[in-house]
């Protein structure tokens, strides 16, 4: 069931001289967000992901075009009924937006205080999602008291405390070293799978999106330039924007200077391996080598792991007899992709 629909979604900003045509910030997106999704939008800066956010939550109105969420056209309500439509969608962001002078209970408590909850029902509450993040111990701290991971562990608690449907996470984790981001990245897969939400996730990083999101939007220039879930979009992006991002984290062909270091530590044969989900898997490859006397060493690439679904490229120097390692290679072609790459 779709929860979110955009649908040629534009959003135009005013020129900066009055000469100059408006500002297209996005530029005709369509999307479909499934219900209990960890979707992913992910673009470098300017690219309008999170312009494309306010426009989800309606903190901005589109130019033209339809965007529904839980069934209803927001871009058709008043901004009194808009009021309902927000208290459905959570949002954390990249500089945890805390209130200083609140307590880590009071930053949780205060939005379900101007939604008129009762105090005994929302002390309650606030214990609850205190335990959920796991930082039952810190209600009374104040935000600069905690490290940069707990302070974003109360804005996933406080954006969660009025139980949205929808939760937007807008470079969350961008503030944070690697090992926390684990770790944040791990909460927000529990609230996705422990209570149904529905997550969209916008960054910069593919390492975020190949850890959580099982669906991906690339965008660049405000528009979406590829779309599909996760593995297929790592394992054969199509688009220029998507293979830049995906080579930050997987290792294709090598080229360049990188291939020049590579051939001169190597004086042999050099082969890149695909695998891939529909052909053999490296433990085959490096048993078919070894079982016609070639000497095999993985000089660069790797085999990645995306919700289960493993691929990669495996860069390899062969060494041994010229004939042998000629067959090897033949054999290995006739079953998996293999780029000559010296």
């Amino acid at each position: 069931m779709t929860i979110v629909s955009l649908r040629d979604v534009r959003k135009s900003y005013p020129a900066p001289r009055r000469s100059a045509d408006p500002v297209a910030a996005i530029d005709g997106v369509d999307l479909d967000v499934d219900e209990g999704d960890i979707f992913g939008i992910i673009g470098y800066s300017g690219a309008g992901k999170s312009t494309l956010v306010r426009l989800i939550n309606a903190l901005e109105p589109v130019t033209s075009g339809s965007i529904t969420v839980h069934g209803t056209d927001i871009t058709t309500l008043s901004e009194k009924d808009l009021r309902g439509v927000r208290s459905g969608i959570g949002m954390i962001f990249q500089q945890f937006n805390l209130f200083n002078a609140k307590t880590v209970r009071g930053n949780i408590d205060y939005p379900l205080l101007v939604a008129g909850v009762a105090k005994a029902e929302r002390a309650t509450r606030v214990a609850e999602l205190l335990d959920f993040v796991g930082l039952s111990d810190k209600g009374d701290n104040y935000p600069d008291q905690l490290s940069g991971g707990q302070k974003q562990r109360v804005g996933i608690a406080r954006a969660l405390a009025t139980s949205p449907r929808i939760l937007l996470a807008d470079e969350a984790t961008s503030a944070l070293d690697p090992e926390t981001t684990q770790d944040v990245l791990g909460l927000l897969r529990r609230v996705n799978r422990e209570l149904g939400i529905t997550i969209i996730v916008i960054t910069h990083e593919m390492e975020v999106i190949q850890s959580l999101a099982t669906r991906v939007a690339v965008m660049e220039k405000g528009r979406v330039v590829e779309l599909g879930d996760t593995f297929d979009v790592f394992s054969e992006p199509h688009e220029r924007a998507t293979k830049r991002f995906v080579s930050t984290v997987v290792k294709g062909v090598p080229q360049g200077e990188e291939l020049e270091v590579l051939a001169a530590r190597h004086p042999g044969r050099i082969v890149t391996v695909a695998i891939r989900e529909d052909g053999i898997g490296q433990a085959e490859v490096f048993r078919t080598l070894a079982a016609a006397g070639v000497a095999v060493e993985l000089i660069y690439g790797g085999v990645h792991d995306i919700q289960g679904r493993t691929f990669g490229n495996l860069t390899l120097a062969l060494g041994g007899e010229p004939a042998a390692v000629a067959a090897a290679v033949a054999e290995l072609s006739a079953r998996v992709s293999i780029t000559e790459v010296k």
